[in-house]
């Protein structure tokens, strides 16, 4: 009879078969990385060293993010190569312009041109309405100055009926414009206070709503207004849909609006009526001449003119440069013709009054003086088409005693890139009643084609 092995005997022989198995192994490991080390020096000797700079590959697929806009997705898709190394900032500034990426702007614009269309609601045509001023376009708002600070907010309307992307066929449009004015509403004896222009807007909201198949299929969220009066900013408070939902093409851009919401709402540029682009007195002008008691040179470093109440942050400027040889800060109006600071001066100021936003930033881009924007939570028009780091200066209200030392901080060289990039915005900061390409009205446009979305029901 054939006797079996203990247990514990064939227990030992396994234990030192695992441990000679682990041994192999790692001599063999050892071996590769010793003759590896060694391939590897001797191809070195025979090839000259090179900076080798490794990118990600380009080649692997992406899911595409629908909280995406199709800007962005193109750029997820379809990244750029790498750049060159940059060893001068003033040329990185000069090439790439005052844009994030000219050549994807301009082709998603473009897409826009061919494809946009939005409708307007009829109460923009009834003139036989007893509220007929308050949605009827402004006769002619390019030569009324009384317009002022509300010029962008009528402007877009007028441009709105005078340009392609208006459809008559809603099933359509890729948005619905509620026409109602804001500053009509304020200057209506009938619904003058913020409480009953907020009414009067919620009721209106509901007629569209009750009358119209549109608004419910999408909740609101593909239909806009258009305010530039700060009562404007109440609006929307009775209204859920309106305020949650639809769009608000603003002037008061401000992130600390309780009713603003910047990835949903368009920052308005301000901007005062105008007949045509003013010429530039060039920066690099070296020699000063009087023309009618006026410089005709950019001689003075800083320009500012406007009320003081209301503002804390003014009345800080006032006390701490308000005496400053190199500077024109005026409480009130100039010793001078207003425009004629923006024309002598090199940086404008911009600075919080009652709001964030105020019409001095497109009085320095008109007259090209680079802006000084002192004014925390403004959400800046187009900025994510335009860079404005590089034809503005953006300084924290609580660092205003340090403005001057910043000024002067900016080399010449420096200063005239961001004098070369303000030229090329001017044209962005230009209302036209009929519509030009890239100034104001399809800039705008282009803002609300960015926040199009296919989150609807059907009609």
């Amino acid at each position: 009879m054939k006797m079996r092995r203990p247990p514990k005997l064939q227990q030992k022989r396994l234990l030192g078969m695992l441990v000679l198995a682990v041994l192999l192994s790692c001599s063999c490991i050892a071996l590769f990385g010793f003759y590896k080390h060694h391939a590897s020096l001797a191809l070195t000797s025979l090839v000259a060293p090179q900076s080798i700079t490794f990118y990600p590959s380009q080649n692997h697929h992406h899911r595409q993010n629908p909280s995406l806009n199709a800007p962005q997705q193109a750029a997820t898709l379809f990244p750029p190569p790498p750049p060159p190394p940059q060893t001068n900032t003033v040329d990185s500034v000069l090439e790439t312009g005052p844009y994030h990426n000219w050549e994807l702007f301009s082709a998603d614009f473009q897409e826009m041109m061919r494809h946009l269309k939005i409708f307007v609601y009829p109460d923009t045509f009834n003139r036989s309405s007893p509220f007929a001023k308050i949605f009827l376009p402004h006769k002619n708002p390019p030569n009324n100055p009384k317009l002022g600070n509300y010029f962008s907010e009528h402007m877009f309307k007028v441009s709105l009926l005078h340009s392609p992307l208006l459809t008559a066929t809603p099933e359509k449009a890729h948005f619905f414009f509620l026409p109602f004015s804001i500053n009509d509403l304020r200057n209506d004896p009938r619904v003058y206070s913020e409480a009953k222009i907020s009414q009067f807007v919620a009721q209106y909201t509901s007629s569209i709503s009750s009358s119209f198949r549109f608004w419910n299929a999408s909740g609101g969220a593909d239909h806009f207004y258009v305010c530039c009066h700060s009562v404007g900013r109440e609006a929307p408070s009775r209204h859920h849909g309106l305020r949650n939902n639809a769009i608000q093409l603003t002037c008061c851009s401000s992130y600390f609006q309780r009713f603003y919401l910047s990835h949903k709402d368009v920052g308005l540029p301000q901007v005062w009526p105008r007949s045509d682009q003013t010429a530039l007195n060039p920066p690099h002008t070296s020699v000063c001449y009087l023309d009618v008691n006026i410089y005709r040179c950019r001689h003075r470093l800083v320009y500012f003119a406007g009320r003081v109440q209301n503002s804390q942050v003014r009345q800080q400027l006032i006390n701490l440069w308000g005496n400053d040889t190199q500077f024109d800060i005026f409480n009130g109006s100039p010793t001078f013709p207003y425009e004629e600071g923006f024309k002598r001066s090199k940086f404008c100021l911009h600075v919080k009054g009652y709001e964030v936003n105020t019409a001095r930033v497109s009085d320095a881009i008109h007259y090209g003086c680079i802006p000084v924007i002192i004014s925390n939570y403004y959400d800046l028009p187009f900025a994510n088409v335009l860079d404005w780091s590089k034809f503005s200066v953006v300084i924290n209200q609580r660092d205003i005693a340090f403005l001057k030392t910043k000024l002067l901080s900016i080399k010449r060289e420096m200063y005239l890139r961001m004098y070369h990039n303000l030229c090329e915005v001017r044209r962005h900061f230009v209302w036209h009643t009929t519509p030009r390409g890239y100034h104001s009205f399809y800039m705008t446009a282009y803002q609300l084609w960015l926040r199009r979305s296919t989150l609807r029901l059907s009609y």
